[in-house]
């Protein structure tokens, strides 16, 4: 089964390209943990400081136990948090059919 992670990244307008940047020297990380598929992260055409994080992974317990309390995530949170305001939504989806 894949879970796909859907975050949606509020980035402070002026700080888009440094988030860009920062996120370019991190999205490795969940690539190191068991369960990680796939990602990609996507710029809003009509609003361009939201970004949506799509990440496909084994099950939720790989997100929510595998990465989130990992040394990549404390890794991934320091590098990326400062830049969300409001901090992001995230939540899992199945496929269904």
């Amino acid at each position: 089964m894949t879970i796909l992670e859907r975050a949606e990244l509020p980035v402070i307008a002026h700080l888009t390209d440094e988030f860009e940047e920062a996120f370019a020297r991190v999205r490795h990380l969940p690539t190191q943990i068991e369960g990680f598929q796939r990602l990609t992260l996507h710029r809003g055409i009509e609003s361009p400081d939201l970004y949506v994080l799509l990440i496909e992974w084994a099950s939720v317990e790989a997100h929510e136990v595998g990465f989130r309390t990992s040394p990549q995530y404390a890794e991934w949170s320091e590098t990326l948090h400062r830049f969300y305001d409001p901090f992001p939504t995230v939540e899992h989806f199945a496929l269904v059919g």
